[in-house]
Formats: structure tokens, sequence, C-alpha cells
């Protein structure tokens, strides 16, 4: 039997205080994924009483991003003028195009009670032609997520086409996203129909093809090599791939084919041309002299 496992990447933890967050991508091992060019995994945490997550307002270009909970919630605000406080099982998709900016906050009654938090946030590349569009928010409630169940274990997909089933969620470009709940003794395949697909367990214990996953390590499969996920206790795997993306730059929250437009997006941020949040302009997160998130040449 061949070996599914093209490579495996161990994320770089940041500890942001109240809770960790812990990035697969983008970093020297794995740019990218599919069109995704950032995969991070948060929790589960939870905060102290009357505090909460409070990632003020900040800018992105040339990207969507893809903000998935299994628990706990977060208000989205943005400067479109939507505001979603987004739950569990709902999948929430900014389009940030030629220029956005949101903040990212605990709801008043999760801070109220001690928030948790548990979940992912991707970033996708826009492909090339769209990397300027107008920027868009929506939410997709989970009820409204096509479920596929295979002997007890359950899939919800996020975006794009898994199982003969198809996510409303808005795709730039061929991608596939599904939160993965393994039974005890369960199993589930995983489609081999696009060029790039990778797995991450978040929670309890599964294999692919009988190989022992890490939790919360991105384990990239092989091209067009079929597998099955299987755990003996139960656990909960994160599975996203799609068409390659190609060349990206990427600095800081700006994603682009372009430097020259990454460098003019640094400029406006600066010079406070980016559109404000309503009803959350008081703060925002002044540009950085030396980002986390970069991308490697």
């Amino acid at each position: 039997m061949t070996d599914p496992i093209l490579k495996t990447v161990t994320p770089v933890s940041h500890d942001l205080g109240a809770f960790t967050v812990h990035r697969a991508v983008p970093q020297q091992a794995c740019r990218s994924v599919g069109r995704f060019v950032f995969v991070d995994e948060f929790g589960p945490s939870t905060l102290d009483i009357g505090t909460g997550m409070d990632v003020r307002p900040h800018p992105h270009i040339g990207l969507s991003t893809v903000t998935y909970l299994l628990e706990g919630a977060i208000e989205h605000r943005d400067s479109l003028g939507s505001r979603q406080v987004i739950t569990p099982g709902a999948v929430n998709l900014m389009t940030a195009g030629r220029g956005i900016v949101h903040s990212e906050r605990s709801p008043a009654d999760e801070r109220a009670a001690g928030p948790r938090l548990f979940g992912t946030q991707t970033w996708l590349a826009l492909p090339d032609g769209q990397e300027n569009i107008d920027p868009a928010f929506e939410s997709i409630a989970s009820k409204d997520l096509p479920i596929v169940a295979d002997g007890g274990s359950q899939a919800r997909i996020i975006m794009g086409t898994l199982w003969g089933e198809t996510a409303p969620t808005t795709c730039h470009a061929e991608t596939i996203n599904a939160d993965i709940e393994l039974a005890p003794d369960g199993k589930m395949p995983v489609d081999a129909d696009v060029a790039e697909r990778a797995v991450m367990l978040l929670a309890g214990d599964a294999s692919i093809d009988g190989i022992a996953l890490d939790p919360l390590k991105l384990i990239v499969l092989r091209p067009g090599a079929a597998a099955v996920l299987s755990s003996r206790d139960g656990g909960r795997v994160f599975l996203l791939g799609g068409e390659p993306v190609g060349k990206r730059h990427v600095w800081w929250n700006f994603v682009h084919s372009s430097r020259d437009r990454i460098e003019q997006a640094k400029e406006d941020w600066r010079d406070g041309k980016f559109p404000r949040v309503p009803g959350d302009e008081a703060e925002y997160i002044p540009l950085p002299d030396r980002p986390k998130t970069v991308s490697y040449p």
C-alpha cells in the first residue's frame, strides 16, 4: 500500500496571552495547500470571567478569511457594516479583495461566563484577476451546510464539493474544506479528486490508512492517493485543499501576487486610508515593523 502522506508540518505556536494559536501555514516547510495560504488552529481554551478575545480592527487585501468554530463565539464586525456573531458549525467567509478592515471580539454574554475558544481560521488567496474584487462578507448557518454520514461518523462540508455534496459557501476557485467527526471505530474516506489536500487532527485520535495522526500537525497528502481516516476512540479532523495557488506574497494581513500592491497596502494602512469599522472605530492594530506572518520565497 502506498503511503498517503507527502509531508508532515509541525505548527508554530504563538502565545496571545489568553490563548495560544498554532500556525501550520505559512512556514518554510509549507507555503500553501491548495489556495490555503494561512492555517491557524486555536484552543480549546477557557478565558477568565470578564475577559475575552479582542482582535482590534486590522486590514486585509487579496484573500478570503474562513472562520470556523467548534466551541465558543466570536463577534465579527467589518468596514462593510457587517456584524455577525460566529457560532459553532457555521462558516463565515470574508472576502477582502481590494481591501477590508475587520475586528474579532468575544461577545458580552461570553465574557460574563468566561469565554470558550476552539476553532480554526484559514486564508484563501484569491485567483489571478480576482485579487482586487469588491470586498464581501457571508455567514452560512450550520443547518445550511451539508452533512455526510458514514457508519456513525459524519462530515460537515464547509466549502466545495465532497462525497457528492456541495456547500453553498462562495468559492472563487476549486476549494475543499470539511469538519470530520469520527465515531469510535468509525471511518471516513478522503476524496482524491483535488490536486492538493491536507488533514489536521483537532481532538481525540485518528489515523489515515493506519498511520496515526499527531494532534495539530498538518498532514499533507500525496496527490491522487485515495485514503481512509479512522479512529479507535473518536476524533475530530479538519480537511482542506484545492487547486494550487501559484506564487503569492504574504506580509502581515496582506496577500497578493504583486509585492508593489502589498507595499501600497502597507502605506495606505499607515496613512489611515482604509475604511473604518462601524461601531468599532476607537482602536486599531498599527502596522508592525516585523510581522509574524510572512511568505517564504
